[in-house]
């Protein structure tokens, strides 16, 4: 019988239990996930498992990434779901700390990001990437881990992620994993499960339009056009689009010159549920 990951809930505890494992020469990777786990989540465990002896998975509903008007309250809680398929994947440890010991009684710092941070997400969500970068600021302090691995699903915030520790010289290594999807091309999110059936059936549209805007580029037409066509294939099945962008792959600055690598990024609602994609071209 495959053994059930050990849970942790505090940082003193998380910070002994894997220093003494890296002290025996163990390699420690962590996947910060909010939990309500899905096929994603567990492709990065496994390729968490490949790059580290030990792999710790992190579960934190993180308030300061959700503005008043989203859905914290209903973001699905799921642990003795997510905690069953830990244990059917392998990973060691799931770490599971309270809001009072991640945001103490007179927790005042904030982290200000520019670079990756501008635009796209940060311009719907402005305060969602500092929410971001003091979370997970603090689960690579608290856990010391050799790799963090976040999936290429959210790409802006693991941009973010990537210049965070580079910047501060947190000594980990940012691993990006594939986006994994469903068969129709919908890329897994924890909120797909709050779409209706019929919404669920539209909401493949989003992939669709980037894999045609992704063509266009790769023939000839503008980054522009092609990311226009895309918005409007989008809000023609009834999404609203919160944004279609060609930006720079590697730095999400606006593209500047030709021959630049891109990444297509999207963004829109459909009814009360906002999906996001993005595809390279």
């Amino acid at each position: 019988m495959t053994q059930a990951p050990k849970l942790v809930d505090t940082p003193a505890e998380l910070r002994r239990t894997l220093r003494a494992l890296q002290m025996g020469g163990a390699r420690v990777a962590l996947v910060p996930t909010m939990g309500a786990l899905h096929e994603g989540h567990l492709d990065l465990v496994r390729q968490a498992k490949a790059l580290a002896e030990k792999v710790v998975v992190s579960i934190f509903v993180n308030p300061t990434q959700f503005a008043p008007n989203e859905d914290f309250s209903r973001y699905p809680r799921t642990l003795e779901r997510d905690v069953e398929l830990l244990t059917q994947v392998g990973a060691d440890f799931v770490y599971v700390p309270a809001a009072a010991d991640m945001y103490p009684s007179g927790f005042t710092t904030q982290i200000v990001l520019e670079g990756p941070a501008q635009g796209l997400e940060s311009t719907f969500r402005p305060h969602f990437f500092s929410g971001v970068a003091i979370v997970v600021s603090k689960l690579f302090l608290q856990s010391g881990a050799d790799f963090a691995l976040f999936g290429e699903k959210d790409y802006q915030q693991l941009k973010v992620v990537t210049r965070l520790a580079r910047d501060l010289d947190i000594p980990i290594e940012i691993v990006p994993g594939p986006t994994t999807r469903e068969p129709d091309g919908l890329a897994l999110s924890s909120r797909n499960r709050y779409l209706t059936p019929e919404e669920r059936a539209t909401a493949p549209v989003i992939a669709r339009a980037l894999i045609t805007a992704a063509d266009a580029i790769r023939t000839g037409h503008t980054p522009v056009d092609a990311a226009a066509q895309a918005r409007k294939t989008i809000a023609a099945a009834g999404l609203k689009v919160d944004y279609v962008e060609a930006r720079h792959a590697e730095t999400l600055a606006p593209l500047a010159e030709p021959g630049e690598p891109i990444r297509l990024l999207a963004a829109a609602w459909l009814g009360k549920t906002r999906l996001i994609d993005n595809i390279p071209v």
